[in-house]
């Protein structure tokens, strides 16, 4: 039908014009929004971007903790190393994966046994029984290095720690030395 009368001249429509929620992402042209109409406060997880934190295998966080103070024990059960020699790391996802590096300086007693280094996680000991992942030498001050790939399938805060113990005698971790743990989060 044709138009009658006086065509009315046109007006843009303003955001008064428009009712809350009416327009869905539907309506939007693709290509049309740009970093400019996004809140710097809007807190988009890095999951919803394309390319971002799509990739397996790339590197999320990275916590670690260091201490340099000496503790011995006699005990032939795995004990904490140190509560510094700790970190707690919350996951992104329950499907990324947590590695976990120790670099920890022992000496057990000479001749009477030797100091084994272990990972807890919370109370879960990681490793192999009462190996655990590294031992000294006899009383040679050593430095004992461990890695373990945890799978720990939570978005909870964890904490992984270093416990150590003997196989007999008294042994000390630390001599002054620079101790580490570091856990990197891995998307999975």
């Amino acid at each position: 039908m044709p138009f009658i009368g006086n065509k009315p001249s046109a007006v843009p429509l303003t955001s008064a014009d428009i009712a809350d929620s009416i327009i869905t992402s539907a309506k939007i042209v693709d290509g049309t929004i740009v970093n400019a109409d996004i809140n710097a406060s809007a807190a988009i997880v890095s999951t919803k971007l394309s390319g971002v934190g799509a990739t397996a295998g790339q590197v999320i966080q990275v916590v670690s903790a260091t201490d340099t103070t000496s503790r011995s024990t006699s005990s032939t059960s795995f004990v904490t190393a140190s509560n510094t020699l700790s970190v707690t790391i919350t996951p992104a996802s329950a499907s990324n994966k947590i590695l976990i590096l120790t670099n920890v300086v022992g000496r057990g007693a000479p001749a009477v046994g030797n100091i084994f280094l272990t990972i807890y996680k919370d109370s879960t000991n990681l490793g192999n029984g009462n190996a655990g992942f590294g031992t000294d030498y006899n009383g040679e001050i050593t430095f004992m290095s461990g890695a373990y790939l945890d799978s720990p399938a939570t978005t909870s805060a964890t904490t992984y720690q270093v416990y150590f113990r003997m196989g007999g005698g008294t042994g000390t971790i630390g001599q002054g030395s620079m101790n580490t743990i570091t856990c990197l989060e891995i998307k999975g």
